[in-house]
C-alpha cells in the first residue's frame, strides 16, 4: 500500500504537466481567424541582432525586403554585435541599414537588441518594432500580419516559428515536430483563452508605446522568454500571428546542435529556478490567470523529459500491480498522463504535416532522450548572455 501511495504521489507533477498539454492541444483545434487585411498603415523597423552572420545573412535580409508590404512604411536594421567578419559588408550590400557595435563587456543578443530599440526609439520613425534572426527567412505576410494585429490594439506579437531545413535529417525533422508543438500548438491554444502567447526569440514585434512602458532589459541566454514575463507581469499579452511565419536554420548533426541545445534548455531551466516560484505566488495573489499560465509555461519541463518521465511511471506502476499485487489504482494517474501527452503529440504531428517518414523518425525519440540527457549534465562554458554561435555545416543554407 504504502509503494502504491509513493507512485500516485510521484505522479502529481506529471499529470500537472501532461494535462496543461493535453488541454492547450484541445483548445488548439479552433483558434481566432486573423483580422481582416486592409491598407497597411503601421511603420515598422525590422531588427536582426547578428554575430558573425556573414554566410547567410544577405538571405535574411533579401526575403525581409520582398515582403508584400510597403517599402515606405518599413526599414531592415541589421545590428552587427562584435563581429569579425564581413556580416556588415554583406548586410549592407543587401539592402539594409547597418548599426556596428563594439563593446567586449556587454555581449550578446539581448545587448545588441537593446541597442537597435534605443536607435528606433530615438529616431521615432517607427510605430513597431520586429526582431528577426540572421538565419531566417520570412513568409511574405509577415509584416501585414502584423500591422492587423497592432491597429486592433495589440501590445506585441508573436509569428509562428518554424524549421527552414526540416528535411535535412531525423533530428531537424524532429526539431520540426518540436518547434510546431511548442510555437504551434501552444500558442494557438494560450490565444484561444486570450492569454500571452509568449515570445520565440524569432519574429516578435512590438509596439513602441510597449518598449517604452516596459523597458528591454533582459540580458540572458533566453532573453525572449525573460521579456515576455516582464510584458506579462506588466499586464501586456502577445498575441499570436499563427498564419505569418519565421523559419530559422537549425543545426542537422549532432555535434553541431550541442551548444543550440544546451544553450536554450540551460537557459530556460536557469529561468525556471529565478521566476517559476515567484510568478505562481504573483498569480495567485494578483489572481491573474495570464501570470499563472507564465509560470506553466516555464515550469512544465521539455517534453522529452516528461515523456521519460511518464514511461517511466507507467513500467514501474504497471509492474507493481502485475507482479507485486499493488492497488490497481495507482496505475491510474500514469496512464491518464500517457493519453494527455499522446494526445498532444499527436495534435503536433498533424500540424506538422511531416506525413509517414516524420512519423517514424518518431522512432528516433528515444535516442534524443537519452543524448538531451546527458548533454544536460556536462557544463556549459557560455556566460550570461554571451553570443554561443551555432556551428554551421557545410553547405547549408538558410
Amino acid at each position: 500500500m504504502i509503494v502504491s501511495v509513493l507512485l500516485v504521489v510521484a505522479s502529481v507533477p506529471v499529470v500537472v504537466s501532461t494535462g496543461y498539454l493535453a488541454l492547450l492541444a484541445l483548445l488548439s483545434r479552433a483558434t481566432p481567424p486573423p483580422p481582416a487585411p486592409d491598407p497597411p498603415l503601421t511603420h515598422f523597423d525590422v531588427v536582426v541582432p547578428a554575430h558573425d552572420e556573414e554566410r547567410g545573412i544577405a538571405a535574411t535580409v533579401r526575403s525581409l525586403l520582398s515582403t508584400d508590404y510597403s517599402a515606405d512604411l518599413r526599414r531592415v536594421v541589421v545590428v552587427a554585435d562584435n563581429c569579425n567578419d564581413g556580416t556588415a559588408f554583406r548586410a549592407a550590400e543587401a539592402g539594409a541599414i547597418v548599426l556596428e557595435r563594439r563593446d567586449t563587456v556587454h555581449r550578446g543578443k539581448g545587448y545588441a537588441l537593446a541597442h537597435a530599440f534605443e536607435r528606433s526609439l530615438r529616431d521615432g520613425l517607427a510605430d513597431a518594432v520586429v526582431v528577426v534572426d540572421a538565419d531566417t527567412v520570412v513568409s511574405p505576410n509577415l509584416l501585414r500580419a502584423f500591422d492587423a494585429r497592432f491597429r486592433a490594439g495589440a501590445a506585441a506579437v508573436q509569428a509562428h516559428y518554424g524549421v527552414a531545413n526540416r528535411d535535412a535529417s531525423w533530428r531537424t525533422r524532429l526539431m520540426h515536430i518540436g518547434f510546431t508543438l511548442f510555437h504551434d500548438v501552444r500558442s494557438r491554444g494560450r490565444e484561444r483563452l486570450g492569454l500571452s502567447a509568449g515570445l520565440r526569440g524569432n519574429g516578435m514585434a512590438f509596439a513602441v508605446a510597449t518598449l517604452r512602458a516596459v523597458p528591454h532589459d533582459a540580458f540572458s541566454v533566453v532573453e525572449d522568454v525573460e521579456y515576455g514575463i516582464r510584458l506579462g507581469q506588466a499586464g501586456r499579452r502577445v498575441v499570436y500571428a499563427g498564419e505569418a511565419q519565421v523559419f530559422g536554420e537549425m543545426a542537422s548533426s549532432e555535434r553541431a546542435s550541442r551548444t543550440q541545445r544546451q544553450r536554450w534548455e540551460g537557459g530556460r531551466w536557469a529561468l525556471a529556478r529565478r521566476f517559476g516560484g515567484p510568478l505562481l505566488a504573483e498569480a495567485l495573489r494578483r489572481g491573474s490567470p495570464m501570470v499563472f499560465d507564465l509560470a506553466m509555461d516555464l515550469l512544465v519541463p521539455p517534453l522529452s523529459y516528461v515523456a521519460m518521465a511518464t514511461a517511466l511511471g507507467v513500467a514501474l506502476s504497471g509492474a507493481h500491480v502485475l507482479f507485486a499485487g499493488g492497488a490497481s489504482w495507482s496505475v491510474v494517474p500514469w496512464l491518464a498522463c500517457l493519453v494527455g501527452l499522446t494526445a498532444y503529440v499527436v495534435r503536433g504531428v498533424w500540424l506538422a504535416r511531416v506525413g509517414m517518414r516524420g512519423v517514424l523518425d518518431l522512432l528516433w525519440a528515444p535516442i534524443y532522450v537519452v543524448w538531451k540527457l546527458a548533454l544536460a549534465l556536462r557544463p556549459s562554458s557560455a556566460r550570461r548572455g554571451e553570443w554561443v554561435r551555432t556551428t554551421r555545416e557545410e553547405g547549408s543554407k538558410p
